[in-house]
């Protein structure tokens, strides 16, 4: 029980995170399109929200020694692959994994059968190429598990406390400018 312990925590704060977005109103396709128009900048907000949230909690909960972080290493080839099929997605149905969780549990069913159908196709289809794309492309680029902290040689609250002061204050410009 004790090894399947992250996993229930991780599935409850799925279900929280997915909840919030729900209430935040990004489950919305209207919403996201809004965002991509640069006409509702609801998404943004929320998505800044949790960064700082997350980047305070996980470290904060590292620091307690409550658990341990393993970054993966990473490539610009990694990335870019990601990108292309994330974007793709994004384009064709207007969400992204986590909004279509959400809008799914909300009973859209643009998401639930456009969504889940994309994921399990681009899944698939990233599953059949990796196999090459491993051996090429996947590789250029690579940095390894290099995180800011790490590559200025800090401890992770110097990069964590402005990082999140900047993010604070961009989310309270953007307030006040009424977007």
């Amino acid at each position: 029980m004790k090894a399947r312990l992250p996993l229930l925590w991780g599935f409850l704060f799925g279900i929280v995170f997915g909840f919030l977005l729900q209430k935040g109103g990004v489950t919305k396709y209207d919403v996201i399109i809004g965002q991509l128009l640069l006409e509702d900048w609801t998404v943004l907000k929320i998505m800044l929200s949790a960064v700082v949230t997350g980047m305070i909690g996980l470290h904060l909960m590292k620091s307690l020694g409550w658990i341990q972080l393993d970054p993966k290493p990473g490539s610009w080839g990694r990335n870019a692959v990601g990108g292309l099929i994330f974007g793709l997605g994004f384009a064709l149905l207007g969400y992204c994994p986590g909004t279509i969780a959400g809008a799914m549990g909300s009973g859209y069913l643009d998401a639930m059968v456009g969504g889940l159908a994309g994921i399990l196709l681009g899944s698939g289809l990233f599953a059949a190429a990796y196999p090459r794309l491993r051996k090429g492309i996947l590789k250029k680029g690579n940095f390894d598990s290099l995180t800011l902290p790490r590559l200025l040689k800090v401890n992770d609250w110097v990069v964590i406390v402005p990082l999140s002061a900047l993010i604070v204050l961009l989310l309270h410009l953007l307030e006040r400018a009424g977007l």
